[in-house]
C-alpha cells in the first residue's frame, strides 16, 4: 500500500510562514485522485485545511482561504501547503491524505492518511 511522507512543520512566529510536503511513496501508483491536508487542533476534531485533485481544482476552508495556498505535483505524487501569516491557532496536527489512490494490480482506488507533523505557532 501507498505510504505517505509529511514533512515541514515545526515552530513559528505569529505572521510566519512554513511550507509542508506530503509525498506517496510506493510502486506503481497509477493515479491520486485528490491530496490534501486536514489539521486536529488540541481539544478539537480535525477539519479539513486544503484539497486538490488531479486538475488541481482545489478548496479550502475559509478560515485559510486568504493565507494558504496548495499546489502539487503530479509527477511526483506530492502535495505542498504554503502556509503564510501564521495565526496561533492555526497550532495543530497537520495530517496529509490521499483519495482514491489506484495502483497496478489493484481493482479499485483506496485512500490513506499520512503521518502528521506538528505545527505550532507562538511567540
Amino acid at each position: 500500500q501507498v505510504q505517505l511522507v509529511a514533512s515541514g512543520g515545526g515552530l513559528v512566529q505569529p505572521g510566519g510562514s512554513l511550507r509542508l510536503s506530503c509525498a506517496a511513496s510506493g510502486s506503481r501508483i497509477v493515479s491520486i485522485y485528490k491530496m490534501g491536508w486536514y489539521r486536529q487542533g488540541p481539544g478539537k476534531q480535525r477539519e479539513l485545511v486544503a484539497t486538490a485533485t488531479s486538475d488541481i481544482t482545489t478548496d479550502y476552508a475559509d478560515s485559510v482561504r486568504d493565507r494558504f495556498a496548495i499546489s502539487r505535483d503530479n509527477t511526483k505524487n506530492t502535495v505542498y501547503l504554503q502556509m503564510n501569516s501564521l495565526k496561533p491557532e492555526d497550532t495543530a496536527v497537520y495530517y496529509c491524505k490521499a483519495e482514491r489512490v489506484r495502483q497496478l494490480g489493484l481493482v479499485g482506488g483506496y485512500d490513506v492518511w499520512g503521518q502528521g507533523t506538528q505545527v505550532t505557532v507562538s511567540s
